[in-house]
């Protein structure tokens, strides 16, 4: 009988959370549509080139309706069974309710799993569909002023770079002072670059800072700049934001900041929420067995409105202490974390409370 009544739960919540995980991504996809209508007109964006943006972002849509879809999931399946006395026979047959609730904890656990694969995903159609939103050709060949910050930290002003011959006009290079090795800043005239040197400076002057405050000048024809590894093609991609990102290029990209003096926070923050919003799903459910557990007739009126307001409530948690991390008051990990480890506590509080 106990293998029944699991295959009859899973199946209810399995079937529920397919439902509503349909039925969410249009809803994202419109409200954002008429939240940006006017700017995808002003950048004169046609209506395939919108549609084909959003197809990319169709993994991100999905993944914010993880935690919806599974609450929701759980509150009609636990309260539809609270409404028929199916819990009630259930614990007259000696089945608590910590036990018959058992396969929706199993969903979760594999849901929250496909989160965080999805977290991977996201990132990389986040980055196409930026770059048709923002009318970027992908794979262009040139770039006109803009800085770049390679991963050793060394920073590039670059007046115009030409991918198909890997030349630059208008270049500054610099790299501040370490204990290892001194200050450097560099302007040249023009740079090209080989497989076999790298890049070749022409007509510039090189300046080292050492650590002692010594000071060095030299005019240079041609310098070679060893070292530098950096390709055209990777000084072509433009700025991404955290959501086009990984959670190793953020990683990597808030290392480097914190190598150059700069303020990380935001990325760390952002990083650890690549882990931590995806987790919500099972935090969120189990938050929500419990709270269904009433046996008041509400039908459908009450699921959703209890379900609106635990998301809007995590929302509003998560919104806040990821501006107190970017603050310095919580650490990214502590600011990242905090709705989950709330959200968690009052779960285990009302499970707790029910009536086994």
């Amino acid at each position: 009988m106990i293998r029944i009544l699991d295959r009859l739960v899973f199946t209810t919540f399995i079937r529920l959370f397919v439902l509503v995980l349909a039925a969410c991504p249009p809803l994202f996809i419109i409200g954002d549509i008429a939240e940006k209508l006017d700017d995808y007109i002003d950048r004169g964006l046609t209506g395939s080139e919108v549609a084909q943006a959003y197809l990319y972002q169709l993994p991100l849509f999905i993944q914010w309706s993880f935690p919806i879809a599974a609450l929701l999931a759980t509150v009609f399946t636990v309260h539809s069974m609270t409404v028929h006395r199916e819990i009630v026979g259930a614990k007259a047959g000696g089945i608590s309710f910590h036990r018959l609730i058992a396969p929706i904890l199993v969903a979760g656990v594999g849901l929250t799993v496909i989160a965080l694969g999805l977290s991977e995903v996201v990132p990389r159609g986040n980055r196409i569909s930026a770059q048709i939103l923002r009318s970027e050709t992908p794979g262009r060949s040139w770039r006109s002023d803009f800085v770049y910050r390679s991963e050793a930290g060394l920073t590039w002003q670059v007046s115009r770079l030409t991918a198909s011959d890997g030349r630059m006009t208008g270049l500054v290079l610099e790299r501040p002072p370490t204990e290892d090795q001194p200050g450097m800043h560099v302007l040249a005239d023009a740079a090209s670059f080989s497989d076999a040197e790298g890049w070749t400076l022409s007509q510039g002057y090189l300046r080292t800072l050492s650590a002692d405050s010594t000071e060095r000048t030299v005019e240079f024809d041609r310098m070679v700049m060893q070292g530098v590894t950096e390709r055209p093609e990777e000084l072509l991609e433009a700025p991404r934001q955290p959501e086009e990102m990984t959670y190793a290029e953020i990683d990597r990209l808030a290392r480097i900041v914190e190598r150059t003096g700069g303020n990380a926070r935001e990325l760390l923050v952002k990083r650890e929420q690549k882990i931590s919003i995806p987790v919500a799903t099972l935090v969120i459910i189990l938050f929500g067995a419990p709270l269904a557990t009433s046996n008041k007739r509400g039908g459908a009126a009450y699921g959703i409105g209890l379900s609106l307001a635990t998301v809007l409530v995590y929302i509003m948690m998560l919104r806040v202490s990821g501006a107190l991390g970017e603050a310095g008051a919580l650490s990214p990990m502590m600011a990242a974390w905090l709705p989950n480890g709330l959200f968690a506590i009052a779960a285990l509080f009302f499970m707790a409370r029910v009536r086994t």
